[in-house]
């Protein structure tokens, strides 16, 4: 992937992961539309950035998604990245029989979402130069965090959904993933500010550099998500499941 001279659509790209990378890209020479649901955060993550742009995307249902898929081809017909970054995290009991709301809005923003995202862009970005796709997935696609069960089955579809694009798109669309660790964002409650989480910052200083190695990785791991990546490669996925979940809901607990 080149990292200038692009243009490129990042979801979720009203706060968090999302609205970092797309300023570090644009600052890198590059024009950047982030779409999400609060024209205000949108707004905001914009401000002061000429190349910068923003459009409103209802990510939940198909013809929000086709709706956005025309405006945005309509307003920058040049769109040749696309980074499916949008996601939600719910935590969930298992215990007992429960409201599956949650569970559902998960499934619709973390794995249809880019799905029907994809699929309305894939004509156009079959032709245009330099194309990517980047998906952003997690560590927790390769070891779960437990409270999250249905965050990280998504992720873990989103995983194997970018395996099969990526075969399938050889030679036409450059499919990348991105897999971050637990970063200081605003996910879930508290977490910006959560200790033993990788600060904002230095997770985009990395993913950066690893985005101008030339071939570009198929997969952008810092170095923090790798033990989790590799878990059950190096035979080490009952303790890492063990470490990983101990770790976080000692944060959480000793947390205000």
């Amino acid at each position: 992937m080149k990292i200038q001279g692009n243009t490129i659509l990042i979801t979720g790209g009203g706060s968090g992961i999302g609205a970092a990378l797309a300023q570090r890209l644009h600052d890198a020479g590059n024009t950047v539309i982030v779409a999400g649901r609060r024209q205000d955060a949108l707004d905001h993550a914009i401000a002061g950035r000429a190349n910068m742009h923003a459009l409103s995307l209802d990510i939940d249902t198909a013809e929000g998604v086709a709706d956005f898929a025309g405006r945005v081809l309509a307003q920058f017909p040049a769109v040749n990245v696309l980074v499916n970054n949008a996601g939600i995290m719910k935590f969930e009991k298992l215990d007992a029989r429960r409201d599956l709301t949650d569970a559902a809005a998960t499934i619709t923003t973390n794995l249809l979402g880019p799905i029907r995202l994809i699929d309305a862009l894939i004509d156009h970005l079959v032709k245009a130069p330099d194309a990517a796709i980047i998906n952003v997935t997690s560590g927790l696609a390769f070891v779960p965090l437990t409270v999250a069960p249905t965050y990280n089955a998504t992720k873990a579809a989103i995983h194997s959904y970018t395996v099969s694009l990526r075969a399938e798109l050889k030679g036409k669309v450059e499919v990348i993933e991105l897999a971050p660790p637990g970063v200081q964002t605003e996910l879930t409650p508290g977490q910006e500010n959560r200790p033993g989480y990788l600060p904002l910052e230095d997770f985009i200083d990395e993913i950066t550099a690893l985005l101008q190695t030339q071939p570009t990785p198929t997969e952008i791991l810092v170095e923090r998500v790798k033990p989790l990546r590799y878990a059950e490669a190096q035979g080490k996925f009952d303790a890492t499941l063990m470490q990983l979940n101990e770790a976080a809901a000692k944060a959480r607990a000793n947390q205000p």
